[in-house]
């Protein structure tokens, strides 16, 4: 796979499913009025947010190398990051929330490079580089907070999805490429809206991944930190939003504690939150963090966890006390007093321990699915996995010999052992069997003909989650959404007035231009005259080269403007403010 993008020792550890996702910046597609979107929306943040935001948002800016005046080429920003231990790649928008999640896990920002419309400068429901660049890039910079974020990475992709949260992520995808599409018909919007708003008012029990993207939204997205009377901004959301990190300061927008609650209250990505959450310190998001893991079936695993991978109907894996790992799709628990007493995948399946497969019990090799009794055998206190080999002789587990297992629950194994597979400290984890038959009460559930029975050891399930155990089990090159990103339709009338923001730009850096000043305001004047922020870039000029003349027409412009469009009117006040500062 060609990835145009320069490497480094913590993008080099990424494993093959998670490349799939990153893509070249194209840096030399950012168009003359991006570049000014970027410049207005960073000059206005760093004014702002001297005052609102965390202390560690400035010093980061500073430590990763952002420029107020263009945007970041990610070359430039990994050689930066390497020096605080994280990456950056480019992504196609949203990508899927256990793939967002592992990035973090090693330490890699993920940026969808492309950059809001002018029309959307204060806020655009898609993720873009002034979001994920000028937002999450500075605050990793505070150590603690970094943690954070990596630990979050590392337990959110374990988190097991639903089926709905896979429909929702498709259609929050699809809704935030089309609001940000230039001339998207109305009707097309709504309609995704319309799916969007039926999906999330679905009455279903909120999965493990719902919930922990709660967390994360109101946290690394969304987040406050300090007291309840004085808050700062910490969150990427609000630190990229020009509109959202002044109005979220109002009293209207609730603030409320931080807790573990957090977990259970949505939002909605289209619209300014009507609440945001205040912790104390960047060390009580992590205790939060904890608190959560500790009722995933990550950590619980059981009859629970199983029933929430088979729910999600995706590639999950369990761990059994032994530590034997099974990866596939989960289809089937037979539980008994509230145990699991058998598990099987539908799916091809592989075997591991420590997160490495186990080598002939791999995908092709279980290639039809994977089923094998769990639990204690009836009437006897002693787990297989716990018997010494003096046990094992006792009991007749052997191999060569003829056994009959009967665990508790009615679950019985019969047939002749092959050969078992011991862990590092000696205990059992699997054993084989030929002219082997599996039943439950009546039900059987492996019989002869079907091959050699492959048995997992372990009196418990003890972990559940999301993945595979080993990635190189799988094929996991498939889950790239095949919606993407609209890129910009270049008219002629487009072009033109790029040329004329190219201009001024090259006036700024003292770059040769064909055109002085005036005949770019006039040209502005006469032909986009709904235009405002390149007669905000031509004042500023003006004003300090002392033309007191342009600058006045230019002022004139912009406050008969602000008059007749009052959607922008606080724009073009604030960005005369900044002019002045």
């Amino acid at each position: 796979m060609h990835t145009n993008y320069e490497s480094n020792p913590i993008l080099d550890r990424l494993p093959k499913h998670l490349r799939q996702f990153i893509k070249p910046q194209n840096y030399n597609e950012y168009t003359p009025i991006n570049q000014a979107v970027w410049r207005y929306v960073m000059r206005k943040n760093v004014d702002y947010l001297s005052k609102v935001a965390h202390e560690s948002y400035l010093e980061g800016l500073k430590k990763t190398g952002l420029e107020i005046d263009k945007i970041p080429d990610m070359y430039g920003m990994n050689r930066i990051l390497k020096e605080i231990g994280w990456a950056a790649v480019a992504v196609d928008g949203f990508i899927p929330p256990n793939a967002f999640m592992e990035f973090q896990a090693y330490h890699v920002l993920v940026i969808a490079s492309d950059i809001r419309q002018l029309e959307n400068i204060e806020y655009t429901p898609a993720p873009d580089i002034i979001h994920e660049g000028a937002g999450h890039a500075p605050i990793i910079a505070n150590r603690e907070y970094a943690e954070y974020l990596r630990r979050f990475g590392e337990i959110g992709s374990k988190a097991i999805s639903s089926a709905h949260d896979y429909e929702i992520y498709e259609a929050i995808r699809e809704l935030s490429i089309l609001k940000e599409a230039e001339g998207t018909p109305l009707e097309k919007i709504e309609k995704v809206e319309s799916l969007v708003n039926e999906l999330q008012n679905k009455k279903i029990e909120p999965s493990e991944m719902a919930l922990i993207r709660n967390l994360h939204w109101w946290t690394v997205e969304y987040g406050l930190i300090g007291t309840l009377n004085d808050p700062k901004i910490y969150g990427a959301g609000l630190l990229s939003s020009i509109g959202e990190s002044a109005s979220c300061m109002r009293e209207e927008v609730k603030k409320i504690p931080y807790d573990i609650s957090a977990a259970y209250q949505g939002f909605d990505i289209t619209k300014p939150q009507p609440q945001l959450y205040v912790t104390p310190d960047f060390a009580y998001l992590s205790l939060v963090l904890e608190e959560f893991a500790n009722t995933m079936a990550l950590r619980t695993g059981g009859i629970s966890g199983l029933n929430k991978l088979i729910e999600s109907r995706a590639l999950g894996t369990i761990e059994l006390s032994t530590g034997i790992q099974i990866s596939g799709i989960f289809s089937r628990v037979i539980e008994h007093q509230g145990k699991p007493i058998y598990i099987h995948t539908s799916s091809p399946t592989s075997l591991a321990y420590h997160d490495r497969e186990l080598i002939n019990h791999g995908t092709d090799y279980h290639s039809q699915g994977f089923g094998s009794p769990i639990g204690k055998l009836k009437g006897i206190n002693l787990s297989i996995e716990d018997m010494s080999p003096k046990d094992l002789q006792a009991y007749n587990i052997e191999e060569g010999k003829d056994i009959k297992l009967e665990f508790e629950g009615n679950i019985t194994v019969e047939g002749r052992i092959i050969t078992g597979r011991r862990n590092i400290k000696g205990k059992i984890i699997l054993i084989s069997l030929e002219n082997c038959t599996v039943r439950h009460q009546d039900e059987i559930l492996f019989q002869p003909e079907w091959g050699i029975y492959d048995m997992a050891i372990g009196k418990k399930v003890s972990s559940c989650y999301s993945g595979p155990a080993d990635n190189s089990s799988f094929d996991l090159i498939s889950h790239v959404s095949a919606t993407k990103t609209i890129k910009q339709h270049k008219t002629q009338e487009k072009i033109d007035l790029e040329n004329l923001y190219l201009a001024v730009r090259n006036h700024r850096e003292e770059t040769n231009s064909n055109l002085d000043l005036e005949q770019i305001f006039h040209k502005v004047h006469k032909i986009y005259p709904e235009d405002w922020l390149l007669t905000l870039e031509i004042a500023e000029l003006a004003y300090q080269a002392g033309n007191n003349q342009l600058f006045d027409q230019c002022t004139k412009r912009l406050n008969d403007l602000q008059n007749t469009k009052s959607s922008i009117a606080h724009l073009i006040k604030d960005g005369l403010e900044l002019m002045m500062a």
